[in-house]
């Protein structure tokens, strides 16, 4: 007799039976509760809206970010010019979109540095403990009680002199000033991250598949990199949408001070600037650029506090 006869038949569920549920990956069910996070979503899709039109609007608008018309001069906003123009005659709808390239590209760039700084000495300063954690975080406290904002000038003016030293940069066409103010931001802002995930390595480190790893004989390297740091991404993104904002508005005051941002390029900080010194003559210099920035530090606001509330895992549970 073949075997497939000895086989009992399965027999078809009865109707009415409960059928098992399919589980959700923890991933999903934060998307699912973010998405019902109104602020959340409209903060994402505005930042989104923003992001394509600073990048895709200046490639097909009739005035160009370097166009000047003297005999213009400072006209207010109409049919001509949308949102008016400046004192040199240029287009202010152009240059704002220009300048947002500028402060969006800083705020990454600068936030990819302090991130990239953060995790991995956090990381390594939980995972080894003893008296190299306690080294590292001293140090880190030393350079909280410095001011963060005056150690930003410090070495923006300090490194200011080398700019000679790399003009290979300005013929490849890369600013020197953006690549030092990526670094002198980058440098400021990641003491948090560093703390933030310090903790989050310091309790992870007592679960039982670290120990295992470790009693595998894997390197703290391998065990860091591929079993520490994918296991917090949570916290590490959240923080980041947070650090963007902040970010974002230290480079503007720099600018404001003149110490970011040089002409002929412009950025957000850079025409809040130019147009307080002109407010009382014409406010709509001041008013659409801070605007426009205001709108985008509030997006990013809600989007980080709707990516904590989704990521927190003690939500799922409710």
């Amino acid at each position: 007799m073949p075997l497939a006869a000895e086989m009992p038949a399965t027999t078809p569920p009865e109707p009415g039976t409960p059928e098992f549920e399919r589980g959700a990956s923890l991933w999903l069910d934060a998307w699912h509760r973010l998405a019902k996070n109104r602020f959340a979503v409209v903060g994402g899709v505005i930042l989104i809206f923003l992001g394509l039109a600073c990048f895709l609007i200046p490639l097909f608008t009739k005035h160009n970010y370097y166009e000047q018309d003297l005999n213009l001069g400072a006209t207010p906003p109409g049919s001509a010019h949308w949102l008016g123009t400046d004192k040199l005659g240029r287009d202010q709808f152009v240059r704002i979109l220009i300048g947002g390239r500028v402060s969006i590209m800083v705020a990454l760039c600068a936030t990819f540095v302090s991130l990239t700084i953060g995790v991995f000495y956090g990381a390594i300063a939980g995972f080894v403990g003893g008296k190299m954690d306690a080294f590292m975080m001293r140090v880190v406290d030393i350079l909280y009680s410095l001011p963060f904002t005056i150690f930003v000038i410090l070495i923006l003016v300090f490194f200011k002199d080398a700019e000679a030293h790399f003009r290979w940069l300005e013929k490849a066409g890369i600013p020197f000033n953006l690549l030092l103010l990526f670094g002198a931001i980058g440098v400021v802002e990641w003491l948090t991250m560093a703390r933030i995930v310090r903790g989050q390595v310091m309790s992870l480190k007592k679960q039982e598949f670290i120990e295992a790893a470790q009693a595998l004989g894997l390197r703290k390297r391998r065990i860091i990199l591929r079993h520490m740091i994918p296991n917090i991404l949570g916290p590490i993104i959240v923080y980041t949408t947070l650090t963007i904002p902040s970010v974002m508005l230290l480079e503007a005051f720099l600018s404001f001070l003149g110490l970011g941002v040089q002409p002929p390029m412009s950025s957000w900080g850079l025409l809040i600037k130019e147009g307080a010194d002109v407010m009382e003559e014409y406010p709509w210099l001041l008013m659409y650029p801070g605007f426009v920035l205001a709108i985008t530090l509030f997006s990013l606001n809600f989007l980080g506090d709707g990516l904590r509330d989704a990521l927190d895992v003690r939500a799922s549970k409710d």
